[in-house]
């Protein structure tokens, strides 16, 4: 169990909103396919993780700043021995390390990730030198898609290929010594310093009147869906799914997508479209959501 888990992040949770009810560019669902399929390399690697069985903290994607600068980390190890920081990277297909530059082959440059991890770890050092955290650190990116290729990668480089993310870990298991109340004083304050929500989301303008309305499948997020007594019954893929749990899903997605507008029955019989009993949506906002005021007035938070 991770001392910190990873959680889908508000912003990819938006986006795959915004791709069901809205029309997203096609640059932004390029963004968006981008945001979750790092998403997934992400939550491929902590099975791994999830499998340790030396002493450790486990903490996953953390939002840190230091002198105003903001910098994330998708996974860091924290051991006996050392503050084991990983960039978890889910490319796919042939790549080529040339001339201190990254390549997608043929001759297509991207963003060299080794300088993104190098920027990581200077910041983490900073955070480290001012809460005075005596803890080396150790910085690799993985490359955790099978089908990813790296040619001309120097060994000396910090590159984990997905050949050698079984043997890592191995490394990792083969730690004996214990960790002390030091290190979980650590990983705690690593924890307090996490950032809850990124100022810098870049999410298209979206407005309420344009989005359409409904309840999407949670199997294959059509909005193709219809209420019949106690199920939500997709009729593209036909699945099914108590009603209960359909509107707390909408409720929760409404709150996520409108943070400033106030929650009433009437809103979310509105959002949900298929939902038609107001005393249905009313039953699941009084049980999951506290009530505020009276008669026509009442909102739910």
């Amino acid at each position: 169990m991770p001392y910190k888990p990873r959680n889908h992040p508000d912003e990819l949770l938006l986006f795959h909103s915004l791709n069901i009810r809205g029309d997203l560019t096609s640059k932004e669902k390029q963004y968006y396919l981008n945001l979750s399929k790092g998403f997934e390399g992400e939550v491929i690697f902590d099975r791994q993780t999830e499998q340790l069985q030396c002493d450790c903290c486990v903490l996953n994607d953390l939002l840190l700043q230091t002198n105003n600068t903001l910098f994330q980390i998708d996974s860091l190890i924290i051991t006996s021995k050392q503050a084991h920081m990983f960039e978890v990277k889910n490319y796919e297909g042939e790549y080529g390390w040339y001339a201190d530059k990254f390549y997608k082959l043929p001759h297509y440059e991207i963003l060299n990730p080794l300088h993104q991890l190098e920027r990581s770890e200077s910041l983490l050092r900073q955070i480290f030198h001012e809460h005075a955290i005596n803890l080396p650190i150790k910085a690799s990116v993985v490359f955790i898609n099978p089908e990813f290729t790296l040619f001309q990668a120097h060994p000396d480089k910090p590159f984990i290929l997905p050949t050698q993310i079984k043997s890592s870990m191995r490394k990792l298991n083969s730690i004996t010594s214990k960790l002390t109340n030091t290190h979980r004083h650590i990983a705690e304050k690593l924890n307090t310093l996490h950032i809850e929500k990124s100022p810098y989301q870049l999410l298209p303008n979206y407005h309420y009147a344009k989005l359409r309305k409904g309840i999407p499948c949670l199997k294959c997020h059509s909005l193709s869906t219809v209420a019949e007594r106690q199920k939500l019954i997709c009729l593209k893929c036909g699945h099914k799914e108590v009603i209960a749990m359909a509107i707390l899903r909408s409720v929760k997605e409404f709150k996520r997508m409108f943070p400033k507008h106030k929650v009433t029955t009437s809103i979310i019989q509105d959002w949900c479209l298929v939902v038609h009993s107001k005393k249905r949506i009313r039953k699941v906002l009084d049980q999951y959501f506290t009530k505020i005021g009276s008669n026509r007035w009442v909102y739910y938070e």
